[in-house]
């Protein structure tokens, strides 16, 4: 028979167990609804579950907004005018925005996004008219991207910055020589006198040839037509090359209207501007989404190839 002491010790160290075990099991409960949760907050930001509210502003006191494009402009590519976009209207929603200022530096791209961006550039000056919009280029600002540049109020350049290119291009290749010598037989089958246009193996016949240029020609003058709103009386119309596709430094890029003046981002925030604060609005995609447009425009580039071997720009 067990003592009354050793009763009790048996007593308190069974009540010590079944405490210990129910601490360990709420403490393995808590952390794996933590861990749930915390699951949760990353799936949510990857995709976007909860919508987020725009402060008013994310600085104390007036700023300069500074929105990035940089790279070749085409979707899904690293000039995607979408980020670019929606930094731009991020930046001038912000209250203490003062002026928005794009810097630039592209080669130019689609002249599909570079139509969009150039105008939702204008739209978002109507609808903000008491706040500027500037373009600064670093290295280049040519074709797409002058393109989309020419709806801001003002341009800023480097003396040593290439603007212009104000033209339009077709480009692909013909293989009809190489496969003759080589005893390839194209075997092409369409419904539709023009289902094949401009294919790459086949002779290139001179009324496609034509429609071809046609359609550059059209795109050309929808370019023409944005430079000339946007630049007015600033262009030296007198030049004949001024549309020709050629590109200039800044310095004479100035001299031809289509450029206001020399400028850097700092120089324009401080000096144009007066707020010497800059904060930067440039819109950066999620890695899913990054993903979802390469797949998009790979699959796409892919079929476009497969059914159009030329590409425009």
């Amino acid at each position: 028979m067990q003592e009354p002491w050793e009763r009790q010790a048996l007593t308190d160290l069974l009540h010590a167990g079944i405490k210990e075990q129910r601490s360990a099991r709420r403490w393995g409960i808590f952390f794996k609804l933590l861990g749930f949760a915390m699951l949760l907050l990353v799936l949510a930001a990857m995709f976007g579950w909860f919508g987020s509210k725009e402060l008013d502003s994310v600085s104390n006191g007036p700023h300069t907004a500074l929105v990035r494009l940089d790279g070749t402009i085409a979707a899904g590519d690293e000039g995607d005018v979408g980020p670019v976009i929606e930094g731009l209207k991020a930046a001038f929603d912000d209250r203490n925005t003062k002026a928005v200022v794009l810097e630039v530096n592209s080669p130019g791209g689609s002249p599909v996004q570079a139509g969009q961006l150039n105008d939702v550039m204008r739209d978002l000056r109507k609808q903000h008219p008491k706040v500027p919009l500037y373009v600064v280029v670093d290295d280049i600002c040519a074709s797409g991207c002058y393109y989309a540049a020419v709806a801001a109020d003002r341009i800023f350049v480097d003396k040593a910055s290439i603007v212009g290119s104000i033209g339009v291009l077709m480009d692909g290749f013909g293989f009809t020589g190489v496969m003759d010598k080589v005893g390839v037989e194209r075997r092409l089958v369409t419904a539709g006198a023009n289902k094949g246009f401009m294919d790459p193996f086949s002779p290139m016949k001179a009324e496609q040839r034509g429609k071809a240029q046609a359609m550059v020609d059209e795109i050309h003058q929808q370019f023409i037509d944005a430079v000339k709103a946007g630049r007015g009386k600033k262009l030296a119309l007198d030049n004949p090359d001024l549309f020709s596709g050629l590109v200039w430094s800044g310095a004479t890029g100035i001299r031809l209207g289509l450029a206001d003046a020399l400028g850097s981002v700092d120089s324009v925030a401080r000096d144009v501007v007066k707020a010497d604060e800059v904060v930067d609005f440039t819109a950066q995609p999620s890695y899913i989404d990054r993903f979802a447009k390469r797949v998009g425009v790979s699959a796409a580039a892919h079929l476009g190839t497969q059914l159009f071997g030329y590409s425009v720009r």
